[in-house]
């Protein structure tokens, strides 16, 4: 038997039923589960009561892991991020991104799992950049379709480190991971859609443009992917897992709570967006 695949919008996001990730995966179920995400782009697993190794395993049957430039204080291994939260407000997750597009090889995926919940609130909506890029004018595509945009660490990174959320020299982690250069619209390996590749956490200026130009136009580049014909949104349970084409969309962790939401997340390394 396969998995059962429930999807929650037309555009992006399903629930997939039939697996018990506490077991490694045959290459059949792999296979399964891959093509959800390539059609779906964001797949959810409930009641799923995994370890920590458990998530590595099953994250690492889609590739290597991606180690992030930093963590939070509450990470206690280098390939989980430990996101530990009672007032989120302002800390990073609640604006649209895709997860470290400052690497030279943003990672390709994320696996997220929830360990403790709020008693109400702390929804993760997520973003299809494919249905942004294809809603946009036929003249707008063919102005971005040649440009690229500077991703930088700086920006977000200093936010965490004020905030006290992460223990870092903010130079040293500039010198190794100094600005990089993405196209604006990418084409998917796999599918060989067009997407749009900017986002507010990381995406610092398109390239060629005058200052002004920049900024206005990654403005509403940046409102246009947050519209809601483009979403879905998820209502965490404890021990669900979220796995995520970090290529293709983009996430916003709603700050709607003041009570501790538990989280762990790994990444599966990529390509250089093309």
């Amino acid at each position: 038997m396969g998995i059962s695949v429930n999807p929650l919008t037309p555009t992006i996001g399903a629930e997939i039923s039939g697996v018990d990730l506490r077991e490694e995966l045959d290459e059949s179920l792999i296979d399964d589960v891959r093509n959800a995400l390539h059609e779906h782009l964001v797949i959810f697993f409930r009641d799923q009561d995994v370890s920590d190794d458990d998530q590595v395993r099953f994250a690492q049957a889609f590739g290597e892991l991606s180690i992030p430039a930093f963590n939070p204080k509450a990470s206690t291994r280098p390939e989980i991020a430990v996101l530990d939260q009672v007032n989120p407000r302002g800390e990073g997750a609640d604006r649209w991104h895709a997860d470290n597009t400052y690497m030279p090889e943003p990672p390709m995926g994320a696996v997220l799992r929830s360990l403790q919940l709020p008693s109400a609130g702390g929804d993760t909506c997520f973003a299809s950049t494919y249905a942004a890029y294809d809603a946009l004018s036929s003249t707008l595509r063919t102005t971005l379709d040649g440009l690229t945009a500077t991703h930088d660490i700086t920006g977000t990174l200093a936010r965490v480190i004020e905030k006290g959320l992460v223990e870092a020299d903010l130079a040293d982690l500039q010198r190794k991971w100094p600005p990089v250069h993405h196209p604006v619209v990418c084409t998917h390996p796999a599918t060989g859609r067009r997407s749009l590749y900017v986002n507010g956490n990381w995406t610092t200026r398109i390239d060629g443009l005058t200052e002004e130009e920049s900024r206005d136009l990654l403005q509403l580049l940046f409102h246009h992917v947050g519209s809601p014909q483009f979403q879905c949104r998820f209502r965490w349970t404890v021990n669900a897992i979220a796995f995520w084409d970090n290529r293709v969309v983009q996430h916003f962790a709603v700050a709607d709570y003041n009570e501790r939401r538990v989280m762990h997340r790994v990444t599966i390394a990529g390509t250089r967006p093309q």
